[in-house]
């Protein structure tokens, strides 16, 4: 009878481990795309004419809640990250129309997840309006929208310090993220407050929630908010007694007081050394026949724990933790970073959706009354109005049905020449090769997919079982002459089943 009752309480305590690792994706499908400060209704008209079509899982959508209105910053970015109130009304739309927005996605196959500010409130803007129409009184920390006084946040009242993320994890908790006011996470009226805004977001369909400043936050804290979460609405395609997706930014590179272990208990962690690494690779500071053993032999987190990213809305701008990451403005080892992470088995991969910016703080194209401008479609798929789209990408949504076709299946076939060209498989379902080398790469390499030619998903598209780009001729032993050139457009070549030309 003992030991019957520690076997239950293992699985008890590995299920509650896991319970908020799992996106629900629909069968077949996979990624996750960040559209950044999109509106709701071109999300929805997004996940309909491509996202679902084209196979992606999920998207990661801006805060969906009141924020303060900063026009003396000329609405930067950051403003949706200045909670006013739990109203689901900014310049991303209204409520009717995310409630209808997460209807669309959700037919069409494709999850959303929330990005949920819950550590703080705004700073003290000179303005005081949401988008909501709600005021608030900044320095007596009243918020009468939600309602929160000043007995609801942290005291007595601190700034975080840069020294403090090395030496004190009590300020780092306890104090405020650039002047934001802290919540106190330990207090009732704030758990319940907190609980109620994302209750009544996955009541109307969302799949999880990123969680901004997690590590701002004191991991019992989160425990707490965590267990008292719904499960997943089932009228939106959901299975029963499915928990929420969270993945908590906890931004560790190591050497601080703060670690990313102490939130994988909880949920999945943003693993910012994941980008960071293939970002040093595929910039050719480090030899990419290392990352034969990328994974968790680099120091990178359980896959299972974590959600990976070249580059997000943060360290594109060079802010939390950025500086050397590969973004859109450097595009061919950009590409070939995503597709490495996309090729690769390790992590939950989400890839970054930007629009174009030469200042960091400039907010989403808008015109003259603060309004975002919707991305219009250009005639090649690509989009405009200063939007970059990447997920738009031939290289990267191709690589997203390349993730999909390869399923669960391991890493195999690994080749190198001992510098900066590899190859690898995915079982015999997937097979990728890339060249970072000054010189051409043309090897017979063993593909483990079935005889057959197949188009290279990089270079063009099947269609119609013609290929736009490059073909791959694979013989009955498996193998095929692998063929990508120094100065090629791409520095990869990848075929899977999917892919493969009847004719």
């Amino acid at each position: 009878m003992v030991r019957l009752h520690i076997i239950v309480s293992f699985f008890t305590v590995l299920s509650t481990i896991s319970a908020y690792k799992n996106p629900y994706y629909a069968s077949g499908r996979s990624v996750n795309v960040h559209l950044f400060e999109w509106k709701w209704n071109d999300i929805a008209d997004e996940c309909e004419r491509f996202l679902g079509p084209k196979g992606f899982g999920g998207i990661q959508i801006s805060p969906p809640n009141e924020n303060v209105v900063l026009w003396a910053y000329n609405r930067p970015w950051w403003e949706r990250y200045q909670p006013m109130s739990y109203a689901l009304h900014t310049r991303s739309g209204s409520e009717a129309e995310f409630s209808e927005m997460l209807r669309r996605c959700n037919n069409a196959g494709v999850r959303v997840y929330v990005d949920a500010v819950i550590n703080h409130m705004t700073g003290e803007p000179s303005e005081n309006v949401g988008t909501a129409g709600n005021t608030a009184n900044f320095r007596e920390w009243y918020y009468p929208a939600v309602p929160y006084t000043r007995e609801h946040f942290n005291w007595p009242h601190c700034v975080i310090d840069g020294m403090d993320y090395v030496n004190n994890a009590w300020r780092v908790r306890n104090c405020e993220l650039v002047g934001l006011k802290d919540l106190n996470q330990s207090n009732e009226h704030v758990r319940r407050s907190i609980v109620d805004f994302m209750n009544r977001l996955i009541d109307l369909g969302v799949a999880g929630f990123r969680i901004d400043a997690a590590k701002h936050m004191w991991p019992q804290d989160l425990r707490i908010i965590y267990d008292r979460l719904r499960n997943l609405n089932t009228a939106h395609g959901f299975p029963q007694n499915a928990r929420p997706y969270i993945y908590q930014e906890v931004i560790d590179y190591g050497g601080e007081a703060i670690s990313r272990d102490e939130y994988t208990p909880l949920a999945a962690v943003t693993e910012f050394k994941a980008g960071a690494e293939l970002s040093n690779a595929f910039r050719g500071n480090n030899q990419l026949r290392w990352l034969q053993t990328w994974g968790t032999q680099w120091g990178l987190l359980e896959s299972g724990d974590a959600l990976t990213f070249i580059d997000n809305h943060d360290n594109e701008r060079d802010h939390g933790g950025g500086g050397n990451v590969l973004t859109y403005k450097l595009s061919r080892p950009y590409k070939a970073a995503i597709a490495f992470l996309l090729a690769h088995p390790y992590g939950e991969p989400q890839i970054m959706s930007s629009f174009d910016f030469w200042d960091t703080e400039i907010g989403p194209p808008m015109d003259n009354a603060g309004n975002i401008i919707s991305p219009s479609i250009n005639s090649d798929g690509t989009c405009g109005n200063g939007w970059v789209c990447q997920h738009r990408w031939r290289q990267i949504y191709s690589m997203v049905a390349f993730r999909n076709e390869a399923g669960d299946a391991g890493m195999n076939n690994w080749w190198d020449n001992g510098s900066n060209q590899i190859a690898f498989s995915r079982g015999n379902r997937a097979f990728i090769a890339f060249n970072n080398d000054n010189w051409d790469l043309n090897q017979n390499l063993m593909t483990g997919l079935p005889a057959g030619t197949y188009c290279d998903v990089i270079s063009g598209t099947k269609v119609n079982n013609n290929c736009s780009g490059k073909t791959v001729h694979v013989g009955s032993d498996g193998r095929a002459q692998i063929s990508v050139g120094a100065q090629d457009y791409d520095m990869m070549v990848a075929i899977h089943v999917g892919s493969e030309s009847r004719l």
